[in-house]
């Protein structure tokens, strides 16, 4: 990043000059994005949908990457622009391992992005925003960590849970009632599938379990162990559990009290 930006910063994704417009540029967009902490680790989760406007722009986009062997990042705004920016974080990330013969700690990659994050404000004026959500497994403290940003590349360490993207305010609702300190592994990845899938059921832009085109979200797991994404098969039993208890109680819970 320093070199690009010494000899050709109009290749940083922040930098280009864009033609000038009347309005805000239609672009594909990423919507929401998920991450909660267990002991041991931390769950990071996307759905599949980029939305432009009112019309979905892709139905089985990724929005959820390793950043290196402990660490993840899932995107929430522009898509090119944050897919562009995350191949240049895992370059950066692997470039000082490196160099350095050791890893960045967990809150020196937090910095990083945010400073990427900032570089890019120019764009977000003009509506191409990034607004990532990183976790990973802190090494040195030994469990799991979640940081939020916004378009000014500020950032917030989060407890439990997290949320960020256009779906983000069902997907935390729903995460604050069904999170606990003691989840396992197993609870952990169904509940960031839930909160998906209650924000899909609010929220236009986010895409829920797709059964009849086998589309299912991104769940990776991070821990001690590193990186690990859940197969397509792993996610859809989650997926398929949760319509089947929907099916049951179509107005949720409530109903079984009524």
């Amino acid at each position: 990043m320093d070199f690009l930006s010494e000899h050709q910063p109009e290749l940083l994704p922040g930098k280009r000059q864009l033609p000038p417009t009347q309005g805000v540029i239609e672009a594909p967009h990423g919507t929401t994005i998920v991450a909660v902490t267990f002991p041991g680790g931390v769950v990071l989760a996307g759905d599949r949908r980029a939305t432009m406007g009112n019309m979905i722009a892709q139905r089985d986009i990724e929005k959820v990457f390793p950043a290196d062997e402990y660490s993840a990042v899932g995107i929430a705004g522009t898509a090119g622009l944050a897919v562009e920016m995350v191949k240049l974080f895992q370059l950066e990330l692997e470039h000082f391992e490196k160099v350095e013969g050791a890893q960045l700690s967990l809150e020196g990659k937090a910095n990083r992005l945010s400073t990427m994050i900032r570089s890019n404000l120019g764009m977000a004026m003009q509506g191409l925003a990034v607004v990532p959500l990183f976790a990973g497994y802190d090494v040195d403290r030994e469990k799991g960590r979640i940081f939020s940003y916004d378009v000014t590349g500020g950032r917030s360490e989060e407890t439990g849970f997290a949320a960020t993207g256009s779906g983000s305010i069902f997907a935390r609702g729903a995460m604050k009632k069904l999170f606990r300190a003691d989840l396992s592994e197993g609870d952990a990845t169904t509940l960031v599938i839930q909160a998906l899938y209650d924000a899909a059921d609010d929220d236009s832009a986010t895409g829920g379990p797709d059964v009849a085109r086998r589309i299912y979200p991104i769940v990776t797991v991070i821990t001690e162990d590193g990186f690990r994404r859940l197969t397509d098969e792993e996610s859809s039993e989650i997926a398929r559990s949760i319509l089947e208890r929907r099916l049951e109680q179509p107005d949720g819970p409530r109903a079984a009290l009524l």
